[in-house]
């Protein structure tokens, strides 16, 4: 599918918050103070301008370029091998966290092919330093796959995170077109041996709607992830970054993705977002919550 024949204009539900005035300026003062990025920022999230309002933002850590290419994602390439970690990066994230004043922190990063374990102690090492600096905090990771890593994974689980975050972003069918770099099953294998390397820990997904998926496949990926032990689901309509990214091939409606939020509760997660501009991240602290509260 040409991506460059076909961009559809966004429907009136699909407005974007504006990026609001003072606390999202001291946000972005506090982010370019200790040198930080953001997925808000990366990956173009149409959420940015409202969470950078609320004083919230999504720590992007590893770097900001990626080793793999998904047909989805504005996130940059490395042409060659990514920039080497900043050791000092965790303290920094803890830092920034503070100067926020945030009680939930949610940590996740581009994929680090070139490392032997992805980044995963990093992941570890910012838990850690978020945990020493802000008491009480809570702690979301929205990691990669690790290639399959059980090793990360375990290094990942003994910071013990509040919640492991893993997205599988689209359906079976379309996954090898728009993922061509890993796989639905490593996915999901991914979210099952965490759980079990972790019990009390909700595990979380998300999938994108809109991008050529049917009914039958949406339903199915939502089986899959609940068969695989996610207790906490995000869904949500996929945006074309530029026209050079994979095409939207639809603009699912607001009632649809209500009707799919009942569809999810129905096969017993927890915890469902489910709405146009739902992403990983967007009230990600609600989300935990209700997660939580509804257990």
């Amino acid at each position: 599918m040409n991506a460059e024949m076909k961009y559809r204009k966004k429907p009136d539900w699909l407005k974007m918050p504006s990026r609001g005035a003072e606390e999202a300026a001291k946000v972005r003062n506090i982010l370019l103070k200790y040198s930080l990025d953001t997925v808000c920022r990366q990956a173009k999230c149409p959420n940015l301008g409202y969470c950078y309002q609320h004083g919230t933002a999504t720590f992007l850590i590893l770097g900001n370029l990626c080793t793999r290419s998904c047909g989805y994602c504005a996130i940059g390439t490395a042409t060659d091998k990514p920039a080497p970690l900043h050791p000092d990066e965790p303290d920094r994230v803890a830092k920034a966290a503070a100067e926020m004043d945030l009680s939930y922190v949610v940590i996740t990063s581009v994929t680090r092919d070139d490392l032997q374990d992805g980044g995963a102690d990093h992941f570890a090492s910012t838990v850690k330093a978020l945990r020493n600096r802000i008491k009480g905090v809570r702690i979301e990771v929205l990691t990669p796959d690790f290639n399959g890593n059980i090793s990360a994974l375990e290094t990942v689980a003994e910071a013990s995170p509040d919640v492991f975050n893993h997205n599988l972003e689209t359906v079976e069918k379309l996954f090898s077109a728009v993922r061509p770099d890993t796989s639905y099953d490593l996915s999901l294998s991914i979210l099952a041996r965490y759980g079990k390397l972790s019990p009390s820990t909700p595990i979380k997904s998300g999938l994108m709607l809109g991008l050529g998926e049917q009914d039958d496949d949406i339903r199915k990926a939502i089986h899959d992830l609940r068969s695989s032990g996610v207790t906490m689901l995000t869904l949500g309509q996929y945006l074309q970054p530029s026209r050079k990214h994979w095409p939207v091939d639809r603009y699912v409606t607001p009632e649809e993705f209500d009707n799919w939020r009942e569809f999810a509760l129905s096969e017993g997660f927890n915890s469902v977002a489910s709405g146009p501009l739902v992403r990983s991240s967007f009230h990600a602290e609600l989300n935990y919550s209700s997660g939580v509260d509804s257990v």
